[in-house]
């Protein structure tokens, strides 16, 4: 089982780290799904030392019919941390603009590439600033590292083992996305509203609350309402991989590191049309 501290870092002790003798990789992953770049907030303040990474070119493959963040390609992704200065075995630190999203993805990402030792700044950015710390605007050249991806070290579901996994009577399926786009009242960004047969909504505020994860119990509590069971297989989607990440280290978080992510989650599921679609009332209907 994962400890937390494995997994989130707080912005004190992160400052300690930072100024030890073996300072941990920083990487600045602030993302938007709409709305200015987040390369834009980096250059305007940044933890000292930090190297931005571009969640849709760096950490994800091209949008396209696998979904809008898709996997990356193992070698565009082992030239990117490279560039970034993710050494092997080293350990690394992502952060994002607080709400703990793209960071979860970044995390999930080099998880699933084999590189084991990466932790989320719990709180992100704001949490920095909060605690009086440090910024900068210098835009450090780090020294290329020698990280060697190896995809699969995460467990991963395509769509067919999504769909197996939702209408499974042993396992869950976790919708993360917001209640009314799981109902197929609203879908603001794919063709298509609703959900896959069987999956269960639990949106993001049930396991995180502006980016801040409960205690274990806490998250064990939420999760098990949902109907996950300590013994049986689990997997989260979201719109298109990133927020499910966070579901995931959520996940990791109360026990169950073997959660697996459907990374091209409903972008990718309604690309096929022949794909079933649910839909639900709304509560008081």
């Amino acid at each position: 089982m994962s400890g937390t501290e494995d997994l989130l870092v707080e912005a004190g002790r992160l400052a300690a780290e930072l100024d030890g003798a073996d300072p941990p990789t920083l990487l600045d992953v602030r993302w938007r799904l709409a709305g200015p770049p987040g390369r834009d907030d980096y250059a305007a303040g940044h933890l000292p030392g930090a190297v931005f990474v571009d969640l849709d070119t760096a950490l994800c493959g091209p949008p396209g019919p696998a979904g809008r963040h898709p996997l990356p390609d193992p070698a565009a992704l082992q030239a990117a941390l490279r560039a970034a200065g993710v050494r092997a075995g080293h350990p690394v630190v992502v952060y994002d603009g607080g709400d703990g999203m793209s960071a979860a993805r970044a995390w999930w990402t080099l998880r699933w590439a084999g590189h084991r030792p990466v932790r989320l700044l719990h709180g992100g950015f704001p949490a920095w600033l909060a605690a009086g710390l440090p910024t900068s605007t210098d835009e450090p050249t780090p020294t290329p590292g020698d990280v060697a991806v190896r995809p699969g070290a995460l467990p991963v579901l395509d769509a067919t083992a999504a769909a197996r996994l939702a209408a499974a009577g042993d396992g869950v399926l976790l919708d993360v996305r917001a209640a009314p786009r799981y109902r197929g009242e609203h879908e603001p960004i794919d063709p298509v509203a609703g959900h896959i047969p069987g999956a269960v909504n639990l949106p993001a505020p049930g396991y995180v609350t502006d980016g801040r994860f409960p205690a274990t119990e806490a998250l064990r509590d939420r999760f098990a309402a949902a109907g996950v069971a300590a013994d049986a297989p689990v997997g989260a989607y979201c719109g298109s991989g990133v927020t499910a990440a966070q579901a995931v280290l959520a996940l990791h978080l109360a026990g169950r590191p073997d959660a697996a992510l459907y990374v091209g989650s409903w972008s990718n599921w309604v690309a096929d049309p022949d794909r079933p679609v649910a839909t639900a009332p709304p509560p008081d209907a």
